[in-house]
């Protein structure tokens, strides 16, 4: 099912479903949530090998590939989980503090 949430603000409490939804799939870009985190990742490209294991494994879809090659970190949504710098087999990835 999908809703037409275009007059959502207008909506009275009982028009709204019930529980969580989500009203149409591919909708995170809309919601930028990179300033949740406390850490973030910075990739050295010397040490880049462009596998695609943190590609892979990034739970917010947050590495950018273009050309089967790492091309950048999409830091409006990434939340510094560190999954990419686990996961990275040459160590390429480095979790640093955030700038505040």
């Amino acid at each position: 099912m999908k809703w037409d949430i275009r007059k959502i603000k207008e909506w009275k409490f009982y028009e709204h479903p019930q529980g969580i939804t989500i009203p149409e799939a591919g909708n995170a870009h809309y919601y930028p949530t990179g300033s949740w985190r406390s850490q973030r990742p910075e990739i050295n490209w010397d040490k880049c090998t462009h596998c695609l294991f943190c590609f892979i494994y990034c739970p917010d879809s947050s590495i950018i590939v273009k050309g089967e090659k790492v091309v950048g970190i999409d830091l409006a949504h990434c939340k510094g989980c560190g999954v990419c710098a686990e996961e990275c087999p040459k160590q390429a990835i480095e979790m640093l503090k955030e700038r505040v």
